[in-house]
This record gives C-alpha cells, sequence and structure tokens, in this order.
C-alpha cells in the first residue's frame, strides 16, 4: 500500500485546481455511522454508458448527493455532470475526489483494466464502493481487492445485480431446493453476429483534444491512440479487458455458482479462435469452455459447467442468443433477465411417460436498482451486500482461468485454495502483469 499512497501524495502537491490535501486512512472508527436519514455523499469515477446508468439509479433513490465525477473523457464527463444538474464537481483524473471528506462512497465505473487501482485507493481514503464487474483484470489483482476490504473495514458491492433480482433468487431457490433434481450439467452462453467486418480497421491516430490517453491507459502497457481501443470496445483487447467472458460470463457463472453452491472449477478446458471477424479486435470470434467442478453441496455429485460465446452467429439453446440453463434429472431450468421456464422430465411409470409437475414460468423482476437499494443499506448497516467482494472474486476468477487455459491452449489444474494452477509455472505467469509506471501499487 506504501506505493499508493507515495502516488496520491504526490499528486496532492500537483493537481492544479483540486483542493486535495493529504488524508490519513479514514478507518471505521474514525467516522460517524450513517442514519436511516443521512444523505450519502457519492463520487463517480468513469462517467462512460455504465457509469451513467448507475448514476441514474443511484439518484433516483433519492438518498444520495453526488459531489464529484471524474473521467479522462471529456465528453462523458460533460454527460455525467449534467447528471446531476450541475451540482456535482468534475474533473479528468480521479484522485482528485479520493481525498473528499464529504464523499462517503465512490462507484467505480472504469474499463476493466482501471478497477483495481482506484478500488484500492478508495478503502485506503475511508471509501466504501460499489465497482462495476468484472471485478478485477488479473486473478492477483481480485486477491489484492479482497484483502484491501477486509484491511480497511469497507463495504464493497460489486456490479453482478442479478443478485438482487427477485426472479434470479426464486430460480435458485428451485435448483437448490431440487425441484428439478440432481443437476449434473449447466450451460451458460451469449451469442451475436458482427462478421464480417466487426469493429473494422481504422489506423493509429493521435488522440482527440477532449481524452487524456495517458490517463485512459494508466496501469496499461502504452500504445498509440487507436478509436477501437477506447470508448465502447475496449474489451476486445487484452490490455484493458478479458473479451466476452469476463464481461458476461462474470454474470452468468456468478448464478451457476451461487445455485450450486460453488466457488471454483477444478479444471478448465478452453476452445476457440478468431475465425471469422476481419478487424483490428485480439479476442476470439468463437469460444468454448468447459469447466469440471468438485462435488456440489446441493446435488453431492460433481459436474460440468459450459461456457460459449460467438460474435458469428446469434443463435443458442432453445432459440436464446444469451442464458442460464440447469440441466437436471427431474427438470431443466432456462434462465435469464427477462425470467425463468422449468420443464419437467418425462419418466416411465407404469408402462407410461409421466411428468411430476407441470411446466413453471415466471416473469423477469428489477436487478439493477435493487442492487444500488442494496448497497446503501449495507453502507449504513454495514452488513454484506449482495454481492460482496469475496464471493464476485471467485465468480471472477473462474473466466480469468479459462482465458488463460484459452492463450495457452491446453487444459489446467486449478487449486482454488491457493490460487494457483499446481506446479504449472508457465500457466501461473499469468496470474497477474507488468503495470505502467507511476501505476505500480499492485
Amino acid at each position: 500500500m506504501a506505493d499508493s499512497e507515495i502516488t496520491r501524495r504526490n499528486f496532492s502537491k500537483t493537481l492544479a485546481g483540486a483542493a486535495v490535501g493529504m488524508l490519513a486512512s479514514a478507518g471505521p472508527l474514525a467516522r460517524a455511522v450513517l442514519g436511516a436519514n443521512d444523505r450519502i455523499g457519492i463520487g463517480l469515477i468513469g462517467a462512460g454508458g455504465m457509469g451513467q446508468f448507475n448514476l441514474k439509479d443511484f439518484l433516483k433513490t433519492d438518498q444520495v448527493d453526488v459531489v464529484a465525477i471524474a473521467d479522462p473523457f471529456v465528453p462523458n464527463l460533460d454527460r455525467g455532470l449534467e447528471l446531476t444538474d450541475g451540482k456535482a464537481k468534475g474533473f479528468k483524473d480521479f484522485r482528485a475526489i479520493l481525498d473528499n471528506k464529504d464523499i462517503q462512497a465512490v462507484i467505480i465505473a472504469t474499463p476493466d483494466h482501471w478497477h483495481a487501482i482506484p478500488m484500492i485507493m478508495a478503502c485506503e481514503a475511508g471509501k466504501d464502493v460499489y465497482v462495476e464487474k468484472p471485478l478485477s483484470h488479473t486473478l492477483a489483482e481480485g486477491r489484492k481487492m479482497v484483502q484491501a476490504v477486509a484491511k480497511y473495514n469497507r463495504i464493497v458491492q460489486v456490479g453482478t445485480q442479478q443478485r438482487s433480482g427477485e426472479h434470479f433468487q426464486k430460480a435458485v431457490e428451485l435448483v437448490q431446493s431440487g425441484k428439478i433434481g440432481k443437476v449434473t450439467l449447466a450451460k451458460t452462453w451469449i451469442h451475436s453476429n458482427s462478421s464480417p467486418a466487426g469493429m473494422g480497421n481504422p489506423p493509429d491516430t493521435d488522440p482527440p483534444a477532449w481524452l487524456d490517453w495517458d490517463l485512459w491507459l494508466g496501469p496499461a502497457p502504452y500504445h498509440a491512440y487507436n478509436r477501437n481501443r477506447c470508448i465502447g470496445s475496449f474489451r476486445s483487447f487484452w490490455d484493458y479487458s478479458g473479451g466476452t467472458l469476463t464481461d458476461w460470463g462474470v454474470h452468468l457463472l456468478d448464478i451457476v455458482h451461487w445455485a450450486m453452491g460453488v466457488d471454483a472449477p477444478k479444471t478448465v478446458s478452453t476452445f476457440g479462435g478468431k475465425y471469422v471477424l476481419n478487424d483490428n479486435s485480439e479476442i476470439p470470434d468463437t469460444l468454448e469452455v468447459v469447466f469440471e467442478y468438485p462435488a456440489s453441496p446441493v446435488s453431492g455429485k460433481e459436474f460440468i459447467v459450459t461456457w460459449s460465446n460467438r460474435h458469428t452467429n446469434t443463435r443458442g439453446p432453445d432459440g436464446h442468443n444469451y442464458g442460464i440453463e440447469f440441466y437436471g434429472t427431474e427438470g431443466t431450468l432456462f434462465l435469464d433477465r427477462d425470467g425463468y421456464t422449468v420443464w419437467p422430465e418425462r419418466k416411465p411409470v407404469g408402462g407410461e411417460s409421466v411428468m411430476a409437475f407441470g411446466v413453471i414460468k415466471s416473469e423477469g423482476s428489477a436487478q439493477h436498482y435493487p442492487h444500488v437499494v442494496n448497497f446503501l443499506d449495507c453502507v449504513r448497516s454495514r452488513r454484506k451486500p449482495h454481492s460482496d467482494v469475496e464471493t464476485t472474486h471467485r465468480s471472477t476468477s473462474a473466466p480469468h482461468v479459462a482465458n488463460i487455459a484459452f492463450k495457452l491452449g491446453r487444459k489446467l489444474r486449478w487449486n482454488r485454495d491457493d490460487e494457483q494452477f499446481p506446479n504449472d509455472p508457465e500457466a501461473n505467469k499469468f496470474l497477474t502483469k507488468q503495470y505502467r509506471k507511476p501505476w505500480n501499487m499492485i
């Protein structure tokens, strides 16, 4: 943590226009407990599409005052400030808001490679945090984030908002109740089609005047500005993201972990490549993953989970372009954000095929707004939120492990307790990354 304190101290001396002073970390005893009617001061770090979406729901609760917003991309910063009717102060650099004692909590909605550093620094500064998924850009980052939350006794909610959806909660209860029997397979997937051109191949250029490109890159390796590497499509490049697998895979695998009572696979095999798209993206356009999980406390049996994503064809199981499907001995449960359906298995009884129950259906339910409310409730009560950092670190780790298996082109064994690939130094090198100076705190 010393490196981050030095970074903040040096920044405090040089930042023009920001009232930033030295701050001793505000531990849990340094601040009075918030009452039920006390408003919560909020700072937003990252005011892009998801940042603005988050901000709208935080404002909708009428429980918060948005004090400051930071984003190196000025058009997004301006749009975020407009949502506060000019009440918030705007900065390019997120460090300008961490020392503000009127801020009790920050929202982090940056690109993935910028999640860990501001979250850890916010915890050091005594702030609670709502951070977007995926929690981390690497497995080592995720564990550092978990450790920071524990050290500084912070409340952190990760943006896997499906856990706050009532119909997701009911679907999980159905699986855990044994309604569909013993589950031996769960499928997760998301499919789209942008073939053959994809994002295209724009040339590298000078960055626009309204973007601080060096700050946007932050800890990532330096690369000349390219519009595809930046706003809206950064997830197609390994320097900033884990691709579709860490974007949507975290959401869907998180529900499988929850329903099956597990948090880590024992082996992972990943297959795929960039077979069709003719653009400058780096991630595969076709990807298939097979996770082998240990015995589930729900069924007492080992089971398999698959992940599938394509950018070249939209059709998925039962015609759904994304979703989760649990296959049990007594029935099948399909689940997405619009609802769930349970189909019973037909079984032979007395020479006839009989269904033990009828088809069960449920409409979807709100997820994001209840997730925000849950976070604010936990900021006051100091209880564990629906998507706590340890649980979500585990849900993020499975996609990270799968991406490492893809890059190495072979099956990997995973030790959940040590968070290592046993006797595999080549694979373990991928658990962390190099950080561009001065962003060397992890």
